[in-house]
């Protein structure tokens, strides 16, 4: 196979040369708690400091992770609210006294068990609309696309269209039998070199033609 088959390079910062408002987000320096994909990439005219200055992450003891898987497109405005920007609500104030230490801190117990709805994981092929926002602890499937200034409050199937505030599914971009077939064949997963050459299938519609590739390869 030709050696220019391989696609943008995969360690640059902007792999498209004049346009600095697109990052390969892999490459920036994230925070531990942050797992981004190859290839996946973040557009936004305020360069790549705007997509670290998404992530509300206040309290990094509660140890929650984001992980965005491969191929994923994230427009400007895309955010993440992870666990540390929650409040308590079993209590009578959701103000949270505690985080200002001092004599606020210490008073009783279990004051720093600020709610925790796990890890936010986005899939493979995921396309996050302009503004839209992810809530904590949502996974998002493989190949499903977020409205512009949706906001994502529940967990969305794999190959979902999801519009509104909360999010709800408008509708599958295929049905379940194709969206099946198309995780198990996994193209994200492919070298890259396989993947340029079959981008014409990958980016068409014949999911046995597709397949077919995926045997022979």
């Amino acid at each position: 196979m030709p050696a220019t088959m391989i696609g943008p390079d995969l360690d640059a910062l902007h792999p498209m040369p004049g346009h600095e408002r697109v990052t390969f987000i892999r490459n920036l320096d994230l925070p531990e708690n942050v797992e981004v994909g190859a290839y996946s990439y973040y557009d936004d005219p305020a360069g790549p400091q705007a997509f670290l200055d998404a992530i509300l992450y206040h309290f990094p003891f509660i140890g929650d992770r984001l992980v965005i898987g491969k191929f994923c497109a994230l427009a400007a405005g895309t955010r993440f609210l992870m666990n540390g920007g929650n409040h308590r609500l079993d209590g009578l104030s959701t103000y949270p006294f505690s985080i200002f230490g001092g004599d606020w801190i210490g008073r009783f117990e279990g004051e720093l068990n600020f709610p925790n709805r796990g890890d936010t994981r986005i899939g493979n092929d995921v396309w996050l609309g302009y503004r839209s926002t992810v809530m904590p602890g949502v996974s998002i499937g493989d190949g499903a696309v977020v409205a512009a200034h949706a906001v994502v409050a529940a967990d969305v199937p794999p190959y979902a269209i999801v519009a509104g505030n909360p999010a709800k599914v408008v509708r599958r971009r295929f049905s379940d039998e194709v969206a099946a077939r198309l995780q198990a064949v996994a193209w994200w997963d492919w070298p890259i070199e396989r993947i340029t050459a079959d981008l014409p299938l990958i980016s068409g519609g014949d999911i046995a033609a597709l397949e077919m590739a995926a045997r022979e390869g």
